[in-house]
């Protein structure tokens, strides 16, 4: 008997770990039918072809998608809805990151700097734009968290105010926790309004080997302590999508890279609904407040 095919919507699977995640699943008996979101679509359709993977069971779909530009991710939305149509939304994988130092303005004028816009904002909106099939798929989301969340400046959430500012000058490693923080902040605020859907955060480990750090000074290599490899990272990933053990805590959602669900005393700072509610704006919100919308 032939399964059913799966379908799913990611960003951030043009390399690195979302490649590679993808890459895996195509290794798989179940079908699945993926609409990815990338900036470069004609050089991932080359690598996703150059995979000659089964076609007749699968199925990979390639659209454009900006998250520096939030209109790019409007319309990557209706794209992708368009081209599921009266299909069910098995998963949503948020895995693009971004990290680098808050310098500069922020993308289309936006007060916000771009590790913020991409690792939190933007595919917080786009969730939005999928937000009503989400809840009648029962769909999963999984969402590619990181150990950073531990690290917000001084333990005090009023500091992302002022770190994730566009030309704030807060370096690399503030502004990726902080920014990660926010995401998870996320997690949980969908975790709340999509009642229907299991949502996952996972941390895939250090994994060196990608091009997260590529616009930063960071130097991260395999001989650091706990470094993975980008396979791993992925089967990391992956274990989020077929947990099954789901804890009876709502809140505790935070998959950790060796396979155990933290204990919420780790990120016990983003259980905090006011400050989800805080960071997670309505759509309506975000068209008004983020310049790129008056254009």
């Amino acid at each position: 008997m032939t399964s059913i095919a799966k379908t799913v919507i990611a960003t951030g699977t043009s390399s690195g770990l979302g490649f590679e995640a993808i890459k895996q699943l195509l290794q798989q008996t179940q079908p699945y039918n993926f609409i990815l979101g990338v900036r470069d679509t004609e050089k991932t359709r080359v690598a996703y072809n150059d995979l000659k993977f089964d076609t007749s069971k699968h199925s990979v779909s390639v659209l454009p998608l900006d998250l520096l530009n939030l209109k790019s991710v409007q319309s990557f939305a209706k794209q992708a809805l368009s081209e599921l149509g009266e299909r069910p939304l098995s998963y949503l994988f948020l895995i693009a990151g971004f990290l680098a130092s808050a310098d500069g303005p922020g993308p289309h004028g936006s007060q916000w700097c771009e590790s913020y816009m991409v690792n939190h904002l933007a595919q917080h909106y786009l969730t939005h734009q999928f937000a009503e099939t989400l809840s009648a798929s029962q769909s999963r989301i999984v969402i590619v968290s990181s150990g950073a969340i531990r690290n917000v400046r001084g333990g005090d959430p009023s500091t992302l105010d002022v770190d994730l500012k566009a030309n704030s000058g807060a370096n690399a490693r503030v502004v990726y926790s902080a920014s990660k923080f926010t995401q998870l902040l996320g997690a949980h605020y969908w975790r709340r309004s999509l009642a229907n859907c299991k949502v996952v955060a996972v941390s895939p480990g250090l994994i060196p080997n990608t091009k997260l750090a590529q616009h930063s000074s960071l130097a991260l290599t395999m001989d650091m302590p706990d470094a993975k490899t980008v396979p791993e990272g992925a089967q990391n990933i992956l274990r989020a999508v077929t947990a099954d053990n789901l804890p009876a805590d709502p809140e505790q959602i935070f998959l950790t890279s060796w396979g155990e669900w933290w204990p919420k005393d780790v990120y016990a700072l983003s259980l905090d609904p006011a400050l989800q509610d805080k960071w997670c704006l309505s759509k309506e919100d975000i068209e008004k407040s983020e310049p790129v919308f008056k254009e």
